[in-house]
């Protein structure tokens, strides 16, 4: 069983709602979940995991400060999490709000922690993506990605 972080930052709790189907169908799989807000994680617990999920709001077409902070924080563990899998979800108030920029800016840091980043070529391709609170396509996004991320967690860390 790996162990997988799905961490947000989110004050309207839509990228909250969105985090929560998300480690929901994760734990699906079989696999270890820790669900937690970005203000509540310590950096220093990143190496433990073997998945790492980023979620955040768009606030002009990035990530929001406080999961920013934390990506500066993690700095200190470049090269430890090399080989881990990762990936991102957003959120943003508008279509054209800049979801695709944010989950790009959050997958930018995993890439350069040398992470494996899960794509996908049928659904939401760098991530989830919400326009304000999580409709029933966002929603159905949101699982099938957990489900994927659970699969790809269980090939790459078999129990």
């Amino acid at each position: 069983m790996a162990k997988a972080l799905v961490t947000y930052y989110s004050r309207t709790k839509h990228t909250k709602k969105m985090a929560e189907i998300i480690a929901d169908n994760i734990g699906q799989a079989g696999h270890e979940v820790t669900l937690a807000p970005v203000a509540d994680l310590n950096v220093d617990d990143l190496p433990a995991f073997d998945g790492i999920v980023l979620g955040s709001p768009t606030y002009y077409g990035v990530m929001a400060g406080p999961m920013k902070e934390f990506i500066d924080q993690s700095v200190k563990y470049h090269g430890q999490l090399a080989g881990k899998l990762g990936a991102a979800f957003a959120s943003s108030g508008n279509v054209g709000g800049g979801n695709e920029t944010t989950v790009l800016s959050l997958i930018q840091a995993l890439l350069i922690h040398g992470m494996l980043v899960l794509g996908d070529a049928e659904g939401d391709h760098y991530g989830p993506v919400s326009i304000g609170a999580p409709d029933e396509r966002a929603e159905g996004e949101c699982q099938r990605f957990g489900r994927r991320f659970g699969q790809f967690l269980t090939r790459l860390f078999p129990a």
